[in-house]
């Protein structure tokens, strides 16, 4: 099939790559020559692992293009993803669809024949009715259909997401449009994958219900934790104990910094802002979400109990500073709480992280970037292990143990607390 994605960020482009992989004729396009010419060269703007390899095989083999011509390529193709951001509105927690409403109106003045048009990037319930009614002022109804299609992919893992997902929601009452899709996403279907045909609005809710669940189980964990804390409890028992009960499932129970990341911190403020439209308050996910902006003050405090209260001058150590392992993004990475507050006690901040230097701390006076794990952890007072990187599970802390005495607190419970103490370390962890 003939495919035209609108967007090469994070979904876009793992989404129009895992497409033409498919075997589909795939048009990628951004109104950014720079990363369309970058990608061309097989220069990858985001860290996912293996999309690389994926882009530039797809790209030799033709079946992948980039380009910055929407209108023809709008024309030359079948079904058209809308893949661009909705960001948090600024000071507010409402979804911008601007760019989105944006897209639909380039659309409209580019439909030469009957056009299947899909919204992946996640908006806000009736999106799809605004965007219908954007391109009904200039094009006949019987030339274009709009569906909702969102996406699950997570960051890390997203090609598997893409190729192997749980399920394939699609929200639409056309039957041609359904029967099309379907056939498009038959090699997945094929593979065990669950296809569920919606209502349109259904499935732009389903999206944000999903997330809002998602940061419900990781915020709901974190509280346990620490009440585990306070009562001699191990958390991971907890999560065990529960997590094999298969109406509540192990994924999500580990407790950690908090969620963070471009969809958990937006979505579950969106569909609030949803909610309050149309007057029903969603009381729980208020919540979730106060919960998670406590969270960094609450973990500052076991920073400063930790070191006494002394923070003026202290080496402190971070190793790992994105939201989550396997990927660059910092989007609402605790970190970002974390280290200005500690810089303006006066600690003295050293980061590695295996995707490299940040440029959201460079204009922070006494962080600094190590470009290793070693360099990053010699002399420091305190080690923060804030993300779950292979690396990091691995490293040997033996070779510092006669230098001083380490103290290391694990945001994400990756050591083994026995032996870590065994070793002479004073170690600290959550919910442990």
């Amino acid at each position: 099939m003939k495919l035209c994605i609108i967007g090469t960020g994070y979904v876009g482009l793992v989404s129009g790559t895992c497409f033409a992989d498919l075997g589909n004729e795939v048009i990628c396009v951004d109104n950014d020559h720079g990363k369309i010419e970058n990608l061309k060269l097989g220069i990858i703007p985001i860290y996912e692992q293996g999309l690389k390899e994926l882009v530039i095989k797809n790209y030799s083999s033709k079946r992948l293009k980039f380009s910055t011509d929407l209108n023809n390529s709008i024309k030359k193709s079948d079904i058209i993803f809308i893949c661009v951001g909705t960001p948090t509105k600024k000071n507010g927690s409402e979804a911008d669809i601007s760019q989105v409403l944006k897209i639909a109106k380039k659309i409209s003045s580019s439909i030469n024949k009957f056009k299947i048009i899909v919204t992946k990037s996640t908006v806000p319930i009736i999106t799809g009715d605004l965007i219908e009614k954007i391109l009904s002022r200039n094009v006949n109804k019987k030339k274009f259909t709009v569906v909702s299609n969102p996406e699950f992919l997570r960051e890390g893992d997203a090609i598997r997401d893409f190729k192997y997902p749980d399920r394939i929601v699609v929200g639409t009452n056309h039957k041609n449009a359904n029967k099309i899709l379907k056939k498009l996403y038959n090699p997945l279907i094929s593979k065990g994958a669950n296809y569920l045909q919606t209502s349109r609005r259904a499935a732009e809710l389903i999206k944000y219900v999903s997330n809002a669940f998602l940061a419900t189980k990781i915020t709901f964990i974190n509280e346990i934790a620490d009440l585990c804390e306070m009562t001699n409890i191990n958390i991971e028992d907890i999560s065990l104990g529960i997590g094999l009960d298969k109406r509540i499932g192990q994924r999500f129970l580990r407790p950690g910094p908090g969620y963070g990341g471009s969809c958990l911190p937006k979505d579950t403020k969106a569909i609030l802002s949803i909610a309050k439209k149309f007057n029903i308050n969603l009381s729980i996910i208020k919540s979730v979400v106060k919960s998670n902006n406590d969270r960094s003050d609450l973990i500052l405090k076991k920073i400063f109990k930790i070191l006494n209260h002394k923070i003026h001058n202290k080496k402190i150590c971070f190793l790992g500073v994105t939201f989550k392992a396997n990927t660059d993004d910092m989007r609402n990475s605790i970190c970002l709480k974390l280290i200005p507050s500690l810089i303006k006690k006066g600690a003295l901040i050293k980061y590695y992280d295996p995707t490299g230097y940040k440029k959201e701390f460079k204009n922070f006076k006494n962080v600094s970037y190590s470009n290793n794990i070693i360099s990053a952890v010699e002399n420091s007072d305190l080690i923060i292990v804030h993300t779950e990187w292979d690396e990091f599970k691995s490293f040997s802390f033996k070779q510092f143990l006669k230098s001083k005495k380490l103290v290391i607190f694990d945001l994400k419970n990756i050591y083994s607390q026995n032996q870590m103490i065994s070793k002479n370390l004073k170690y600290y962890s959550v919910g442990r």
